[in-house]
C-alpha cells in the first residue's frame, strides 16, 4: 500500500479533469467537490498496487458516484410532484436573476496534501455563475432534462472522449446498449428545430438581438426588435405581487424588459419545443423560460414560464452552430 502522502502526490495532477467530469455531470460546483472528495476518499482506502490506468480508475470511480447521486437526485424530485408550490418565488422575475441562495457549506475537507482547509469554491454563488458561463447555461438546462444514465453516458462519451467499452459497466450496460444511450441523449441533446435552418438562424439573431438591448438597457434597440403590437404573458410565479400578466404594445413591454433587463445576464437561447427561445439560468439551474413568436424578423410576442410544473414539460435543447 501507498503512504497517504504519495497518494496524495498522485491523485492531485487529476483532480482537475475530475472536477470538470462531475461539474457536467451534477451541474452543481459544491456537488462535484463532494463527488471529487469521495473519489479521494475511496483512493485512500483502495489497494492501488494493480491499478496500471490511475486516470481511468480515478474517472470510473467518480463517475460511479456522480451516478449515484444523480439518481437519488432524481427519486427526491419525483418525491416532490405533487407538493403545493409557493404562489410566488421571491427574487424571481421576467428575467430577474432568482434562484435559492448560496449553496449551503458541506462538512469535511480534503484528504491529506489533498487542499485542506482550501475554501470549497462551488459554495460561493459568483463561482457557480463563473461555471456555469465556461459551460454553457444552455447545456447545463438540457442536460439536466437526461435520466442519469444518458447524462453520464453523454459527458463521458461526447464531452470526455470515454470509449463505449470503459463507459459499459459505469451505467451498468453492455458496450452496444451504452452507445445506444448516448446517442439517444445526443438526440436530446441536440433537438429537433421545428423551421428550417435558414428560419432558424434568422429567429436566433432575432432573440440574440432582443437579449444583447436588454442587456444594455436600450430601449431604442428594444423597440427596433419588439413588433408595435407585441404581446408579452408572464406566469404570475414570474411577476412581482399585482402586476398583470398580460402586456401589449412594444414601449409597455420594452419598458417592462428595461426594469428587469439585469437578469438577462443569466440568460442563453436555447430551443424551447424546436423554437429558439430564451432560459434564465442563475448558476446553470433553469429558473425561466420564454417562449418567443417571430414574425417578420421582429418578436411579436413572448411568455415567460417559471411554473415548474409547466418547465418540467418543454422539450428543451442546445442551439447549434
Amino acid at each position: 500500500m501507498e503512504t497517504q502522502d504519495r497518494l496524495a502526490e498522485r491523485f492531485e495532477p487529476h483532480r482537475s479533469r475530475l472536477r470538470a467530469v462531475a461539474y457536467r455531470m451534477l451541474g452543481s460546483g459544491s456537488d462535484a467537490d463532494d463527488a471529487v472528495q469521495e473519489t479521494w476518499l475511496r483512493l485512500s482506502r483502495a489497494d492501488t498496487s494493480e491499478v496500471a490506468n490511475l486516470s481511468g480508475w480515478l474517472t470510473t470511480v467518480v463517475s460511479r458516484i456522480c451516478l449515484d447521486m444523480l439518481r437519488t437526485r432524481t427519486a427526491r424530485r419525483e418525491e416532490l410532484v405533487g407538493a403545493r408550490l409557493p404562489d410566488r418565488w421571491d427574487g424571481v422575475g421576467p428575467g430577474a436573476d432568482g434562484g435559492p441562495g448560496p449553496a449551503a457549506g458541506r462538512a469535511g475537507g480534503d484528504g491529506p496534501g489533498v487542499g485542506a482547509d482550501r475554501p470549497r469554491p462551488g459554495t460561493d454563488p459568483e463561482h457557480e455563475a463563473l461555471l456555469a458561463d465556461s459551460v454553457g447555461r444552455a447545456l447545463l438546462v438540457v442536460l439536466d432534462t437526461l435520466t442519469p444514465a444518458e447524462r453520464v453516458a453523454f459527458v463521458l462519451h461526447d464531452l470526455f472522449a470515454v470509449p463505449f467499452q470503459q463507459l459499459a459497466p459505469i451505467v451498468e450496460r453492455s458496450p452496444v446498449a451504452a452507445k445506444k444511450l448516448a446517442s439517444r441523449a445526443r438526440h436530446k441533446v441536440r433537438g429537433t428545430p421545428a423551421v428550417d435552418a435558414a428560419e432558424l438562424a434568422r429567429h436566433r439573431e432575432v432573440v440574440q438581438a432582443f437579449l444583447a438591448a436588454a442587456r444594455d438597457g436600450d430601449m431604442a434597440g428594444l423597440l427596433a426588435v419588439l413588433a408595435p403590437d407585441v404581446v408579452r404573458r408572464a406566469d404570475p410565479a414570474a411577476l412581482p405581487p399585482g402586476a398583470p400578466t398580460t402586456l401589449r404594445g412594444a414601449r409597455a413591454v420594452a419598458e417592462q424588459t428595461m426594469i428587469f433587463g439585469r437578469g438577462s445576464r443569466r440568460a442563453e437561447p436555447l430551443l424551447i419545443d424546436g423554437r429558439v427561445g430564451i432560459a434564465v439560468a442563475p448558476r446553470g439551474r433553469l429558473r425561466l423560460a420564454i417562449t418567443v413568436t417571430v414574425r417578420d424578423d421582429r418578436i411579436a410576442a413572448y411568455e415567460v414560464i417559471a411554473d415548474p410544473a409547466r418547465l418540467r414539460h418543454l422539450d428543451l435543447a442546445v442551439l447549434t452552430g
